[in-house]
């Protein structure tokens, strides 16, 4: 007896579909529950969220909004496929916007120079960011939970010393910001109405090819990937531990350096005290969301972008405002419990029908010793 490659391809696929119908199943049952706790009506509250943000202008505002979330949970699965835990990104997305901002507003260059220019200048400092938590980690032990929590501080302390007038900004009336992107420096956007949707979306589409080349399908992937799994393997293997802590860092910083890109060359074009923040914790929640799969993430967002979008609509309909963060909370917490039940049956199942075969063939070789 022995499995075929069609059976076991179907089994591969009902595990990978049940998880997520799983958690999608508890997470709808859990919020309703609550909503109704509260004395409202759940079937209402999503017959709200499905009516408005299905407008084709909170569409475009949803994929807006997704894009940077997209690229902060690129950055944080990086980390995660090796078993590392970037919870910087948020401190280095903004200091490498505020620094790309300052060079951008200082140049005036054509913009098929311009732009690149201050995209590589946001990826450099984000991954010279990172990359000190790697360092520390390498050379002294310090974990990089502590690290990067840390440099967040610091890098909000940078910025805030930086972002004063006479310094590298100036005040505009009550905000403070850096001098403003020369007009070559704005980013293409897509003729849609009512509102154009950001052109940095192909930049985030391209990251997220890339992320799943990269680690999927090359040498550097497969050894990054087995470093996560273990490290005492991947040393048997001949593989460095400690320069793909750092190399893995400094890739997770560089993509964390993107995150800000879509609100500086396609909304503020300076940076300033209005500056978004907090992107990069969302991104770890997507990153769990989407199971670090690209398209995982890129629905992730995209769901986590609807329930921004559709919350405002709740609290005018009489609904609670932390309603959305609750929705929010119990999505991941079902997605992550869902798919540790469900790989634990996979992997029991697989262990049964192993189990199974190997019993098979040895009554069939006793069978044959009796025989002979």
């Amino acid at each position: 007896m022995s499995l075929s490659p069609r059976s076991f391809d179907k089994d591969k696929v009902i595990l990978a579909v049940a998880a997520p119908l799983l958690a999608i199943v508890a997470a709808i049952a859990i919020t309703s529950v609550i909503i109704a706790a509260a004395g409202n009506d759940p079937l209402h509250a999503y017959q709200v969220m499905v009516d408005f943000g299905s407008k084709s202008d909170s569409q475009v505002w949803i994929i807006n909004k997704a894009t940077p979330y997209y690229l902060s949970a690129l950055a944080v699965a990086i980390g995660f496929r090796m078993n590392l835990f970037n919870i910087g990104v948020d401190g280095q997305y903004r200091i490498a916007a505020f620094f790309a901002a300052v060079v951008g507003g200082a140049l005036t260059l054509p913009g098929i120079v311009q732009i690149p220019l201050i995209i590589l200048v946001a990826m450099l400092v984000g991954a010279v960011w990172a990359g000190i938590a790697g360092i520390l980690k390498t050379t002294r032990g310090v974990s990089e939970v502590i690290s990067t929590i840390m440099l967040n501080a610091i890098g909000a302390s940078v910025i805030g010393y930086f972002l004063q007038e006479g310094r590298l900004a100036k005040k505009e009336g009550n905000l403070i910001h850096t001098p403003y992107l020369p007009d070559s420096a704005h980013f293409f956007e897509f003729p849609t109405t009512p509102k154009p949707v950001y052109g940095f979306v192909v930049i985030a589409a391209l990251a997220g090819l890339a992320y799943w080349f990269v680690l999927g399908r090359t040498r550097f992937g497969f050894d990054l990937r087995t470093v996560g799994r273990s490290e005492s393997a991947a040393q048997a293997g001949g593989v460095s531990v400690k320069r793909m802590v750092i190399t893995s860092m400094l890739l997770s910083g560089a993509v964390a350096g993107l995150v800000g890109m879509p609100t500086l060359l396609g909304v503020s074009y300076n940076y300033g005290t209005d500056f978004p923040t907090g992107i990069g914790f969302t991104g770890i929640a997507i990153a769990l969301l989407g199971r670090n799969h690209p398209v995982g993430m890129a629905l992730g967002a995209l769901l986590w972008a609807f329930l921004d979008r559709t919350g405002t609509q709740l609290e005018f309909e009489g609904y609670a405002q932390e309603i959305v963060g609750m929705i929010q909370g119990v999505i991941v917490l079902c997605v992550v419990i869902a798919y540790e039940i469900v790989r634990r049956y996979g992997l029991k199942t697989q262990q049964r029908k192993v189990g199974e075969e190997l019993a098979a063939q040895a009554r069939t070789s006793d069978k044959a010793e009796v025989s002979a």
